[in-house]
C-alpha cells in the first residue's frame, strides 16, 4: 500500500521526469475533485495526500540510503494540487467554471514545476532536510510559492479589467 501511495498509483515510475509525471497526474485528480465537491474536497486532497504521503514516504524510505528516490511522486501531487488551490477556489468565488481559468492551470503547473526544481530559499531549506518530512515540505512549500505567484500572475492578467 505505501508503494502504491507513493509512486501514486505507480506514475512515478515513469520515464523520464517522474516528478512532472506526479505534477501531471495531479491535474486530473484536481478537475475531477473540483467538479464533484468543490475548492473544499481540493483542498481535503492536499492534507490527505500529505499525511499520506508521509506515511508513505516514511515506509517507502525506511532501509534505504536514499531519503527522497525519484519514484516517490505523492509529494508532487500534494505540492501541485496545493498550487492549484487559487484557480480552484477562484472559480468557486465567481461561480465560474474551473476549465474557463485552463491559464491558472498552466501557471499553476509551469510555477509549481519550476519552484520545485529550483528550489529556491524555504524550499532548499526543507529539502535539505531529508527524511519524509523533508521530502513531502519542499514540494508543499513549493506548491504554496506557486499559488502566490498564481495570484500574482491574475491580479496581472485581470489589472486592465480593474483600472
Amino acid at each position: 500500500m505505501s508503494h502504491l501511495i507513493a509512486t501514486f498509483f505507480y506514475v512515478g515510475h515513469l520515464k523520464p521526469a517522474p516528478g512532472t509525471w506526479g505534477s501531471l497526474a495531479a491535474l486530473p485528480l484536481a478537475l475531477v475533485l473540483s467538479l464533484l465537491g468543490g475548492p473544499f474536497l481540493v483542498l481535503l486532497a492536499v492534507v490527505l495526500a500529505f499525511g499520506a504521503g508521509l506515511w508513505a514516504t516514511r515506509e517507502e524510505t525506511r532501509d534505504s540510503p536514499d531519503s527522497d528516490p525519484g519514484h516517490i511522486v505523492i509529494d508532487e501531487v500534494a505540492g501541485q494540487l496545493t498550487a492549484l488551490l487559487p484557480v480552484v477556489f477562484g472559480a468557486w468565488s465567481v461561480g465560474a467554471s474551473v476549465t474557463a481559468l485552463w491559464p491558472g492551470w498552466l501557471a499553476a503547473f509551469a510555477l509549481f514545476r519550476l519552484f520545485d526544481i529550483w528550489k529556491p530559499w524555504l524550499v532548499g531549506r526543507a529539502d535539505r532536510m531529508h527524511g519524509p518530512m523533508g521530502v513531502m515540505l519542499d514540494d508543499m512549500i513549493a506548491g504554496a510559492f506557486a499559488a502566490l505567484g498564481v495570484v500574482v500572475v491574475a491580479a496581472i492578467a485581470h489589472l486592465p479589467v480593474i483600472l
